[in-house]
């Protein structure tokens, strides 16, 4: 049997696809919340050339009785007007906002500045808990710098939430010169003496109990439940505790209210700030002003005024300039113009979703979450001829202000179930039901996820208690063991 191998020359037709880096930064740009597009425009402005701000036309000035151009003083109140126009566009400045700048234009001598009023109130950066402490700590007397030295290395090493994780051990070597365990004991127990009460503590007993030893009157019963029986109070064992400790239901109640009152198991918190950082919505949803409907629009950061600069045009379509300088110019205008077309393909297609999205969901935001309905992403990208990847993209961590407060886009999208009546229940609205059953339940009698199912069955929704479940703990609502009451 004979083998030979060959190579043969044809012509085949096939249909494939390639991302362009058009596509690319089309596709990311999308995916853009409005805080990094207003960044990634600004970097781009200070990297090409090409691409400018589309400024207003500047008025003419008036011409004389001969024809001539006059000069004037330029009004000042007219060009802080034109750049407060563009501050509120680019910053989404309402009219509030608006009417405080304007009664800092034109302001007399004896008036302050608007903009040094500004800056006068504009918080200044918090103290840090490390800062509190060493504030305290450098007024305290101590009999032994060794102590003193410790102390500072201890409280550098404190977490926000006033909890010291680091092995004392450990810090004894971070001293300079080192120092002996028993004084890094010592330090500690005066570290632990600062306020706010609890820091500097290990873990969370020893954390409740040094602020249980700064409250006045007799705290046995509270400090029994947390020396023995945090967790079962965590899970809420009251009859347990009860056995245990001999003591009475109700007082055992009343000491839990006094923890929970009293006791922050992080009480740096109380001190330090957990910066959030704020929500920019790239969506406004609004009720008409004639009524009867509901209208949906960009904010202000989604539409940028870009253009290509037209000198930079002319000169790449320039014959007699050098071949590479038109080639340069050619280049940055492709690149400005590319980049104007994925932000106004962003901006097109972001209202587009937001408009569907609307129309869907019109009972939500008429009624409220219960009236959720079932729409899924792949639906909408029929609707929109589209691909289901550019739907998720365009609602990408992307939020819509709306009358009844700001939601995330992408929470618009969401499965359901069938009921007994044939109709189709948004899995948005079974958890709203869950919900209610549980807020309308007898708090000394309350439902475990299967009577909760059966009610629900009795509604005409039939899910599992394993379904129940999941969804309970979505909503943060602890099982019916930690809901009773006694």
């Amino acid at each position: 049997m004979s083998q030979s191998l060959s190579q043969t020359l044809g012509q085949y037709m096939r249909l494939e696809q390639r991302l362009t880096p058009q596509l690319i930064q089309s596709m990311s740009i999308l995916q853009m919340p409005v805080a990094d597009l207003e960044t990634m425009i600004a970097e781009e402005l200070e990297k090409n050339s090409a691409l400018e701000v589309e400024e207003r036309a500047a008025p003419q000035p008036p011409a004389d009785g001969n024809g001539q151009a006059t000069l004037e003083k330029p009004n000042e109140d007219a060009v802080s007007f034109d750049r407060l126009d563009d501050l509120s566009r680019a910053y989404d400045l309402n009219n509030d906002d608006l009417a405080r700048f304007r009664r800092g234009v034109g302001a007399g001598p004896g008036e302050r500045d608007a903009k040094m009023e500004a800056m006068a109130n504009t918080p200044g950066p918090s103290e840090s808990l490390q800062e509190h402490l060493l504030t305290q700590w450098k007024t305290t007397e101590f009999a032994d710098d060794e102590v003193r030295r410790a102390g500072e290395v201890i409280i550098n090493h404190v977490d926000d939430d006033g909890y010291l994780r680091v092995p004392l051990a450990e810090l004894c070597g971070k001293c300079r010169p080192p120092v002996s365990m028993e004084t890094m004991e010592t330090a500690l127990f005066e570290v632990q003496c600062l306020e706010p009460n609890g820091v500097g503590a290990r873990d969370v007993k020893e954390c409740l109990l040094l602020q249980l030893d700064a409250l006045p009157g007799d705290n046995r019963i509270e400090r029994t439940l947390i020396q023995e029986h945090l967790e079962d109070v965590a899970r809420n064992r009251i009859p347990a505790i009860a056995r245990a400790t001999g003591y009475s239901i109700g007082e055992i109640m009343e000491a839990i209210k006094v923890i929970r009152a009293w006791l922050h198991p992080h009480p740096g918190y109380l001190l330090v700030s957990r910066d959030v950082p704020p929500i920019r919505p790239d969506v406004i949803v609004e009720y008409a002003e004639t009524g009867g409907g509901l209208t949906v629009r960009l904010a202000r950061g989604n539409t940028p005024r870009l253009r290509v600069s037209p000198n930079f045009m002319d000169l790449a379509r320039d014959r007699s300039a050098d071949k590479d300088v038109r080639d340069f110019a050619r280049k940055r205008v492709e690149a400005a113009g590319a980049l104007i077309d994925a932000v106004a393909f962003r901006r097109s297609r972001l209202l587009d979703v937001a408009r569907a999205i609307v129309e869907h969901q019109r009972e939500f935001f008429e009624t409220g979450p219960e009236a959720m309905q079932v729409l899924r992403m792949s639906d909408l990208a029929v609707e929109l001829n589209c691909d289901p990847s550019t739907i998720s993209r365009t609602v990408a961590d992307k939020y819509v202000q709306t009358p009844r407060g700001i939601f995330p886009l992408r929470g618009f999208f969401t499965g359901g179930t069938e009921t007994e009546a044939g109709e189709t229940t948004s899995w948005d609205t079974v958890k709203a039901r869950v919900a209610e059953i549980i807020r309308t339940e007898d708090p000394k009698a309350p439902l475990n996820d299967d009577r909760i199912a059966a009610q629900l069955k009795e509604g005409g929704i039939e899910i599992s208690r394993r379904t129940v479940a999941k969804y309970r703990q979505q909503l943060d609502i602890p099982n019916a063991r930690q809901r009773m009451e006694y």
